[in-house]
């Protein structure tokens, strides 16, 4: 019952500061889940975002993972709930105020203020994971080479094209699958 407790604590916390998406939360995230309480590795912690990118619907689906890993059914409905709950109720009440503010000269000045903030936020979530992902210092460095450069391919395909990113991630496990297995 602790462990279902600790993670509805983790992920109500992570859910009410998911501003600009959970992208923005995932450096927080893999910090609470690898370091502070040990419940994933950093290795899982990667895999299970990459699921949640692979399955259909919304990509932070896969943090019931995490809960479920740690304490079955009941930690996966404990996560489910504690990360979109809390987010909904604050989008709700805050789409109230925002629309009662509209021409608010403020509302315009909160709107530019929070895209660099979202942006940033999102780009520290992209680093904390690509650096797990694509860098492992027990690894030698032809390893390294091959995972960063899968990264950097995907990134570039996907900047450049409008591919579907579930085809970048196939094609990148098959190039990891064929490279490193």
């Amino acid at each position: 019952m602790t462990k279902v407790v600790s993670l509805i604590n983790v992920f109500a916390l992570l859910s009410l500061l998911a501003v600009g998406g959970g992208t923005a939360v995932l450096p927080e995230m893999k910090h609470d889940t690898v370091v502070s309480h040990h419940w994933v590795t950093a290795q899982q912690f990667a895999e299970i975002y990459s699921l949640g990118q692979l399955a259909p619907g919304p990509n932070m689906t896969c943090v019931i993972l995490v809960g479920y890993e740690v304490a079955g059914f009941a930690g996966l409905l404990a996560v489910l709930f504690a990360f979109f709950f809390p987010a909904c109720l604050l989008c709700y009440f805050v789409s109230q105020m925002w629309d009662a503010a509209a021409g608010s000269p403020w509302r315009d000045a909160v709107q530019r203020g929070m895209a660099p903030i979202v942006i940033g936020l999102m780009l520290a979530g992209c680093y904390a994971l690509g650096k797990t992902a694509s860098f492992n210092p027990a690894r030698g460095w032809e390893f390294n080479l091959i995972t960063v450069g899968i990264g950097t391919a995907v990134a570039v395909i996907l900047s450049v094209t409008r591919i579907n990113p579930a085809l970048t991630i196939l094609g990148g496990g098959l190039a990891g699958y064929l490279l490193l297995g």
